[in-house]
């Protein structure tokens, strides 16, 4: 894993949290997305070297909305960039964790993306993220 690539929060208002965190970090969102397979609408934000993307659920069957329903609105997932998706989900299912997505798929950003099942990281959901070249 090479660093942090976003830390994802799950919110209720897409539009209304785009406000707060302008408000927050003195400058707007710099991309909306939606990811339709996931059904999520997504929004980024840079502070510095970082980003933070704002998830906002589009069905209410989506892993957003159950996520809110059972926890509320917060951190949702932090991401790691990777080199090589495909060989770093077999490195981790090899140390023993528990990939939700053996194979990547399209997320937002231009990514190709797999999580880590939470029970095995802490709980805490982990995305793996490599860039779409």
């Amino acid at each position: 894993m090479e660093k942090i690539e976003h830390i994802g929060i799950a919110v209720k208002n897409l539009e209304e949290s785009n406000v707060l965190f302008a408000s927050l970090f003195g400058k707007k969102h710099y991309k909306i997305e939606e990811v339709a397979s996931e059904g999520v609408k997504t929004s980024f934000f840079k502070s510095g070297p970082n980003k933070i993307e704002l998830l906002e659920a589009t069905n209410p069957n989506s892993p957003i909305a159950k996520f809110i329903e059972k926890k509320g609105e917060g951190i949702h997932h932090i991401a790691f960039a990777v080199k090589d998706i495909n060989s770093e989900i077999k490195r981790l299912q090899q140390e023993g964790f528990t990939v939700l997505n053996e194979t990547p798929k399209k997320g937002a950003d231009n990514k190709l993306v797999a999580f880590l099942h939470p029970k095995t990281t802490n709980g805490v959901l982990i995305e793996l993220c490599q860039e779409i070249e």
